[in-house]
């Protein structure tokens, strides 16, 4: 079985669990990675890190699933959230239909925040949400902790976090 972890990191949390999964599988590896990159092999694990309710990169496995046929296909999506499964299901729901939610594996690892490491566009628009979240008065534990997170950068990246991911390509 080959197989290949293809990604995309802006700031180097997927980056980092890309190395962990290629390494425990002893496969190969490629950033910002083409159609054609892919196409060789029987086990194609894509990663990219979640930005405004999207999926960084995911397009290349959605939009190429007729070209993917008979291969075995797996995301996985990092992001600072807790990944909890009412959250994470809508996210799920916008990446993939239920037809495919069903064909490929997906999963969610938590990776981290780091303002400073963000694009200038990125900036802009989390500066939006950081106003928006310091107008609110009742704010959730999570809403503060994305907060503090604007000045002190939080990284959850843990490797037993792959653990799922990895069974689910060795099954």
């Amino acid at each position: 079985m080959k197989t290949i972890v293809a990604y995309k990191s802006k700031s180097g949390y997927t980056k980092t669990y890309a190395k962990w999964i290629a390494k425990e599988l002893g496969c190969d590896i490629k950033e910002n990675a083409e159609l054609s990159d892919i196409l060789g092999y029987d086990t194609v694990i894509y990663g990219g890190g979640m930005y405004a309710g999207g999926f960084n990169g995911a397009k290349l496995i959605t939009k190429n699933l007729d070209k993917l046929s008979g291969k075995k296909i797996v995301l996985f999506a990092v992001g600072s959230n807790p990944g909890r499964e009412h959250e994470m299901q809508p996210f799920w729901d916008r990446v993939l239909n239920p037809e495919q939610q069903k064909q490929i594996g997906h999963f969610y690892l938590r990776g981290g925040f780091d303002f400073s490491k963000l694009t200038a566009p990125d900036k802009v628009l989390m500066k939006m949400l950081k106003v928006r979240l310091q107008k609110k008065k009742d704010r959730t534990e999570d809403e503060q902790g994305m907060l503090d997170a604007y000045d002190t950068p939080v990284d959850f990246r843990k490797k037993e976090n792959i653990r799922p991911l990895i069974d689910f390509v060795l099954k």
